[in-house]
């Protein structure tokens, strides 16, 4: 079975997924990729154990759009992926079908152990993960300049957005707005990798 993985964090950038690849069962390169646009908001919230401050979430049910980068990988791709990003080990199948027919499956409480369905174009499910809990439920937390600018790397890559409109979809999401200006996130995606969050 194939899936489109929706990446709409620092996976979306290729280096970054790559890692994540090596690491499963098969480390094949995805077959293809294309920017995708879903229902929902894309939030900071909780505490990047890899980046510190708030990392990526989605609420599928918030009002907004959520601008994504999904990846063509195997059903067994897809769970070895999450199963890295819920600190478990990579080696089993998760059971996909019932995400498909009701839209979400919780497989744990925590950040990333919740799948969901953002579609299925043509037949194939486009596919994500994040938290149980909706926007409003957490405490939202800045997240730091090393992974926004991760973010905005990978939807450059995905090649539908120009550095302003980035910058300005960073700038607006929950847990950056406020702390991200527009004016220091040209700054920093106009820069090189930062060394310090």
């Amino acid at each position: 079975m194939d899936v489109w993985y929706v990446a709409y964090g620092s996976n979306m950038r290729a280096e970054r997924l790559g890692r994540y690849l090596a690491a499963c069962r098969d480390p094949a390169a995805p077959r293809a990729s294309r920017a995708v646009v879903t229902a929902g908001t894309v939030y900071f919230a909780t505490e990047s154990r890899r980046w510190g401050g708030g990392r990526a979430l989605l609420d599928p049910g918030a009002p907004g759009t959520v601008w994504a980068r999904a990846y063509l990988l195997t059903a067994g791709q897809f769970s070895d992926i999450a199963a890295q990003e819920m600190y478990r080990t990579a080696g089993e199948d998760l059971d996909l079908s019932g995400v498909t027919a009701r839209g979400r499956v919780e497989f744990g409480p925590g950040r990333y152990e919740t799948v969901v369905c953002c579609g299925e174009p043509a037949g194939v499910p486009l596919l994500t993960f994040t938290a149980p809990w909706a926007l409003g439920e957490v405490a939202l937390r800045p997240p730091a300049g090393a992974y926004l600018w991760q973010i905005a790397a990978g939807l450059r890559e995905a090649g539908a957005w120009d550095d302003e409109e980035i910058v300005r979809y960073l700038a607006t999401r929950p847990g950056a707005a406020g702390r991200w200006g527009v004016a220091e996130l040209r700054g920093l995606i106009a820069g090189d990798f930062p060394k310090t969050g």
